[in-house]
């Protein structure tokens, strides 16, 4: 007897645990030994960041992907509650489960990447209205909790909890216009946190619209997340959402991500860029991974009706839309960046683990979600098949199996692309990482259009008015913007002040143009007055 309770046991634990289960746990065990690390002993023993590459994995991945990816919540929503496209109501919920996941997620990922995580809340009580950090950090708060509140319906609903659904659901359109507002400032706002570095991002990344371009391909990315995220219900759960929906959804992304790419080519033309397209470097080589197999191919197979109705053109042409939005953040958080950084850097072990355990944390609790909880009304998707709603093409596919081989083919070969290009720059550089890095920078970069003079407001004393000109002061082939707009001048409104008044005393002590003019860089502001004032 005692044999056979042991052998059933063991039958019982081994059926338990299957290999899906079993890496689930390998990745879990290691992300929390990163976690212990990283929060006993610091950044430095967990990660690779250093000084001159202080933002890696964690906020590329973790931070950039994971809110682009929850943007389906306020897409959908708006189209279903505010647009009144009732046709989609049964994508709202999966659509705002995945939003309030991904955004929670975000802020925990946050706490690894800060150097100091208690004083996360800082921000809402320490203002600093001049930092797109802060504006970030607000809509991403205030977005979480506007997603608490459009989640709660579900929580609501499973435990017959009826007069404060009754609350809710009248609050439910002021919620979600609140949502699109929010998502909408913020979504765009994490592209402005890289306009402050042009002499930093590399040209094929760096644009005064990277907010635009931020904003709509989080818009693409968070519809193909929903695409994704109803086919992996449907094979773990048997949950799916209807095909004539899914379609829907791949017609959308087939739209916006052709405004995408438009406007990004458009864009480099005008600003010069295109030749940086062509040249041999990792780069240019992760570029065209973004755009030709995470925009064109996915557009081109969405775009047939014969792939969209079929169960594998669907998913791949969403898959393939949400890898080029995670090469894309990528490449603005990290490849972008390395040239300028002088420094290789390449995430440790620890950070994927870490990386890897928010991931796979976060498609647990939406399964659980799903098991548990009326994610997917029942009564809404019976009422559709016994309407006789076409279903998608399962067994043989309209996308047929070489086509399919094809497309994997393609991904494959980008990737292994994408790591010889990687390895050649390592394999280039015998000296130090700074001349590897200086190699890398396109000999050619963009221009950056400069502002126009600006004449300063002269006083009664004043010996003539005083002109700036950026062409005067600024190399154009090698812009150092930051030299005067991080601690003097701000960046978005001609002769402002960060701090404080234009005053004479601040001038000539040493402040403002005095930083540069002293005599050393340039000449000194107490040499010639006619140098800066010149006669009317």
């Amino acid at each position: 007897m005692k044999n056979r309770a042991l052998q059933y046991g063991l039958q019982t634990l081994r059926g338990r645990l299957t290999p899906w289960k079993m890496l689930f746990l390998a990745i879990l065990s290691t992300g929390l030994y990163a976690t212990f690390l990283r929060f006993t002993q610091g950044l430095g023993a967990a990660t690779n960041l250093s000084d001159a590459f202080p933002w890696g994995l964690w906020i590329g991945f973790d931070v950039l992907v994971g809110v682009g990816l929850a943007a389906g919540g306020f897409v959908v929503a708006a189209t279903v509650h505010v647009f009144r496209m009732e046709k989609y109501e049964p994508i709202a919920r999966p659509a705002v489960l995945t939003a309030f996941l991904g955004y929670v997620l975000v802020i925990v990922a946050l706490l690894f990447d800060l150097g100091r995580p208690w004083r996360i809340w800082h921000p809402m009580v320490m203002w600093n209205t001049h930092s797109v950090m802060f504006e970030v950090a607000w809509c991403v708060t205030l977005y979480t909790m506007v997603l608490a509140l459009e989640f709660s319906p579900l929580v609501l609903e499973r435990f017959h909890l009826h007069r404060p659904l009754r609350i809710v659901r009248r609050m439910f359109v002021p919620l979600v216009i609140a949502g699109v507002l929010l998502s909408t400032l913020h979504q765009s706002s994490l592209g402005t946190l890289y306009l402050i570095a042009p002499d930093k991002l590399h040209g094929l990344w760096y644009t005064p619209l990277l907010p635009v371009f931020f904003f709509i391909s989080a818009v693409g990315a968070g519809l193909a997340m929903t695409i994704f995220e109803s086919f992996m219900s449907q094979r773990a759960f048997g949950k799916r959402l209807e095909a004539d929906l899914l379609q829907g959804l791949g017609k959308v992304i087939v739209v916006v991500l052709a405004v995408y790419a438009t406007w990004r080519l458009l864009d480099l033309g005008s600003r010069g860029g295109l030749g940086l397209i062509f040249t041999l470097a990792p780069e240019s080589v992760l570029f065209w991974g973004e755009i030709g197999l995470g925009v064109l191919l996915p557009m081109g197979l969405l775009a047939l009706p014969a792939a969209r109705r079929s169960e594998s053109g669907l998913f791949f042409g969403a898959l393939l839309t949400v890898m080029g939005f995670i090469v894309n953040r990528l490449n603005v958080a990290i490849t972008g960046m390395a040239a300028s950084s002088g420094v290789l850097y390449v995430p440790s072990v620890l950070e994927f683990a870490v990386t890897l355990s928010i991931v796979a944390l976060g498609f647990t609790l939406f399964a659980l979600a799903v098991k548990h909880l009326p994610v997917f009304p029942r009564e809404e998707l019976a009422a559709l098949r016994r309407a006789g709603q076409p279903a998608l093409a399962g067994g043989r596919p309209a996308v047929n199996r070489p086509v399919l081989l094809g497309l994997w083919g393609l991904l494959v070969l980008g990737l292994v692309a994408v790591g010889s290009s990687l390895g050649e720059g390592d394999a280039q550089g015998s000296g130090p990482r700074e001349a590897r890095a200086a190699a890398s920078v396109p000999s050619a970069p963009v221009a950056l259009r400069l502002p126009a003079p600006y004449a300063f407001p002269t006083g009664e004393e004043s010996p003539g008015p005083v002109t700036f000109s950026h062409a005067d002061h600024v190399d154009a082939a090698a812009p150092r913007c930051a030299s005067c707009h991080v601690d003097r001048f701000r960046l978005d409104a001609p002769g402002a002040l960060l701090e404080g008044a234009w005053t004479f005393e601040r001038i000539h002590m040493g402040e403002l143009c005095a930083g540069c003019h002293d005599g050393e860089q340039a000449f000194d502001v107490l040499e010639d007055c006619s140098l800066c004032h010149l006669e009317p």
